[in-house]
């Protein structure tokens, strides 16, 4: 079926926010997020047409559009650690939007995000190591300053320490992070057991009902089959009754002459 004027439009704006997301924007680009609005909205109404297309198709676009929101939903939390997190979740298209793309592009704009935070957290956390060098440092510095020189080191002392205080708040976010994730994890686990659990368990309760309805077929066969067999006797029996009052009939009262 041929593409509608609202599919080809939103094909379209698709693949500009797909560019757009691809590129390093500002903080201040408001675009996209528009962008993305209109999407939804192109996405709801095309889902109530009459020529829609198929479902595989339609999830697709909600997929795509769905990985939009959330990677600006990412790009809005605070701290490296909790974007990279975010990201891991997001789900891109599986096929491409148009037929110039190889692979889709939001499989290659999910691989830069990933990359991005990846380099932001690895930064952190070199700061760290740095931080740790430039305290050795200055410690050797202040064991040979004098009595006029230990005001300035007293002020560098508070921008490290207020550094410190902000890496160390980073490795304890992460380290929350990484044991939500865990725990999410191991809940995602269980809830998948049970659900495998209770899909064997109404496997075999069908298996049974299957079983016992076809022992009642068979049951139900035979007793039509006596049900015929006694209905023929009883007819015969019927027919060779008639038959013999028709003959003492016909001799009991011979034909009047």
């Amino acid at each position: 079926m041929a593409a509608t004027r609202l599919e080809l439009n939103l094909m379209r704006l698709l693949s500009r926010c797909e560019a757009l997301a691809a590129e390093r924007r500002d903080p201040e680009e408001w675009r996209l997020e528009k962008y993305v609005a209109a999407l939804e909205d192109m996405l709801r109404e095309l889902k109530k047409q009459s020529s829609k297309p198929a479902p595989e198709l339609l999830n697709e676009y909600s997929r795509k559009v769905d990985f939009l929101k959330g990677l600006l939903e990412a790009e809005k939390l605070s701290s490296s650690t909790e974007k990279a997190l975010a990201n891991q979740f997001l789900a891109p298209g599986r096929t491409p939007t148009t037929t110039k793309e190889r692979t889709p592009a939001t499989k290659t704009v999910h691989l830069q995000t990933k990359a991005r935070c990846t380099g932001k957290m690895r930064s952190e956390l070199l700061g760290t190591v740095c931080f740790g060098v430039a305290a050795s440092l200055l410690l050797l510095y202040r064991l040979g300053l004098t009595s006029d020189e230990k005001q300035s080191a007293v002020e560098l002392d508070a921008v490290l320490q207020h550094h410190q205080d902000m890496q160390e708040k980073l490795a304890e976010e992460m380290l929350s992070l990484a044991r939500s994730l865990k725990n999410n994890t191991l809940a995602a686990q269980n809830v998948i057991k049970q659900d495998n659990q209770t899909l064997s368990h109404s496997l075999r309760m069908a298996d049974q009902n299957f079983e016992k309805l076809k022992d009642e077929s068979d049951r139900l066969e035979q007793h039509a089959k006596k049900s015929v067999n006694w209905l023929l006797w009883i007819m015969l029996i019927v027919v060779c009754f008639i038959f013999i009052s028709m003959i003492l009939f016909i001799r009991i009262f011979p034909k009047l002459k």
